[in-house]
């Protein structure tokens, strides 16, 4: 397509979600930001704006109903969306033990990680149907893994946010048979261990590394996979 190329980012004004709008917009796509904090949301933008990105703040809290709708018609209003990458998560509270942790807690990591990555998904589809080469990527943990998980390969127990990722994998599947008629190509992708807030910078990846996967799943070609898991090495088992 020779038009510019529309992609929106949630959770984007930090970390992997700033590093998947910064790789983007270096292909020349134009990037939403999206984020619920006005004030990181605006920064997030000038900085790449600052690195020659064409970028745009989209506020976005995706566990509200009212703030996904006008994310929409701000996207409608620009012209269209593209490629949706839902990057958005939370890690919950500690601690996170099956037999001790809070079942509220549950419900939240849930809302955000998988109800929210539902509630955008929905809501933008109607714009992706009318993409050229629509493309929707759910970032996912290879803790979300019930195969690493049952070999002990991956992560510490966490009875909240681990198998939220476990969920989003299989909701992706979901998606994609739904979706198999159609040019969307739905996919999860984890960005590895990578540090950033969210483990207390206790990865080993940059964030850039760790956008990697995204940036790939969202410029797959016409013929690419659809209701995958994968990151920078391959599919990853379920």
């Amino acid at each position: 397509m020779g038009e510019t190329r529309t992609a929106l980012v949630t959770g984007a004004n930090k970390g992997i979600g700033y590093e998947i709008a910064k790789g983007l917009g270096a292909q020349g796509w134009s990037v939403g930001v999206g984020a619920r904090d006005d004030a990181r949301r605006e920064a997030a933008v000038e900085k790449l704006r600052a690195e020659g990105v064409d970028a745009f703040g989209v506020p976005l809290d995706v566990t509200d109903e009212a703030s996904v709708a006008g994310a929409v018609l701000l996207l409608e209003e620009r012209g269209g969306l593209d490629v949706l990458v839902n990057n958005a998560g939370i890690t919950g509270g500690m601690p996170q033990e099956p037999t001790v942790v809070d079942l509220d807690e549950i419900r939240t990591v849930v809302e955000t990680n998988v109800i929210g990555v539902m509630r955008v998904t929905n809501a933008m589809l109607p714009l992706l149907r009318r993409a050229g080469s629509p493309r929707i990527v759910n970032m996912s943990s290879s803790v979300g893994s019930l195969t690493l998980q049952s070999a002990g390969d991956v992560g510490p127990i966490a009875a909240a946010y681990s198998p939220s990722k476990t969920f989003l994998n299989a909701i992706t599947v979901q998606y994609a048979k739904e979706l198999k008629d159609t040019n969307i190509l739905i996919n999860a992708g984890c960005p590895g261990y990578v540090a950033t807030d969210l483990n207390g910078f206790r990865g080993f990846r940059t964030a850039e590394q760790g956008a990697g996967i995204a940036i790939h799943l969202a410029t797959l070609p016409d013929d690419g996979p659809t209701g995958g898991y994968f990151d920078d090495a391959g599919v990853i088992p379920w």
